[in-house]
């Protein structure tokens, strides 16, 4: 008789476009022996010049499953205070409850400090941190799986200046992520930030391209692959010993 070995579950938010780093989380984490749940906001994605194509998330499904593992993708707008609840009741009655939150989404619409409008400054931080707040106390609370396995990974931006309102809401996520670290440690809980560095997804420019390998010690951009990696492995049993912390995977990317 064969048995079915139950998967852990990880949540990843933002996947949506199959070039883009949450897809590529989701590939790997289902080759590593996990069943994958992923949010995207379609009229976001339509809002992007390099948006998410209609197919892509067939196409992300089709890829977690041709790597072995369920998918199951959820629209979401976490803008709203009650989706990450929601989000996290659906997984658990599909599925199971989550062992890891990948905190992958975003809200970016460039403006400096002069430009910003409060409706974008709201937008950013309502989407970007008060969304990853909730999602992680959803995920906290929620967490029923053996002491050591959860797994919280948030992905940020070195984002400043002409990008304001979007690298404030990051930096502030990854205070939120790192105070979980510390305030979830009893479950077994680790939580850390993964900074990938201007990764090519499809929205850099050839000039942006040429400038990032000049100033790049391997002499490349960084693709999604590279973060993907890195959050796998945190995810691990090995990646156990890495927590509260805020890790450069950017090839040694000098701004």
């Amino acid at each position: 008789m064969t048995h079915h070995i139950q998967r852990p579950v990880a949540l990843i938010t933002g996947a949506s476009r199959k070039i883009g780093i949450g897809a590529a989380i989701a590939q790997k984490l289902a080759k590593a022996g996990w069943d994958i749940a992923f949010t995207h906001w379609k009229a976001y994605d339509q809002s992007m010049e390099w948006g998410s194509k209609p197919s892509d998330i067939d196409s992300i499904v089709s890829t977690i499953e041709t790597a072995g593992g369920r998918a199951l993708p959820i629209e979401a707008d976490l803008s709203d205070t009650n989706v990450p609840a929601r989000v996290f009741d659906h997984v658990a009655q599909k599925m199971q409850t989550p062992t890891a939150l990948i905190i992958n989404h975003c809200h970016s619409i460039d403006s400096d400090i002069l430009g910003t409008s409060i409706e974008s400054f709201d937008k950013h931080f309502a989407v970007n941190t008060r969304a990853a707040w909730l999602l992680i106390r959803e995920f906290a609370r929620r967490f029923n799986s053996q002491p050591g396995t959860g797994r919280i990974v948030s992905i940020t931006s070195d984002h400043t200046a002409f990008n304001m309102p979007y690298g404030a809401s990051k930096g502030a996520t990854d205070r939120i992520v790192l105070a979980a670290a510390w305030e979830f440690r009893d479950k077994g809980i680790t939580a850390n930030v993964i900074n990938p560095g201007a990764t090519d997804t499809g929205w850099m420019t050839d000039e942006l391209t040429t400038m990032v390998k000049n100033r790049t010690l391997a002499g490349r951009v960084g693709m999604p692959s590279d973060c993907a990696n890195l959050a796998a492995f945190i995810c691990s049993p090995e990646g156990a010993w890495i927590n509260a912390q805020l890790l450069y995977s950017n090839g040694g990317l000098a701004i």
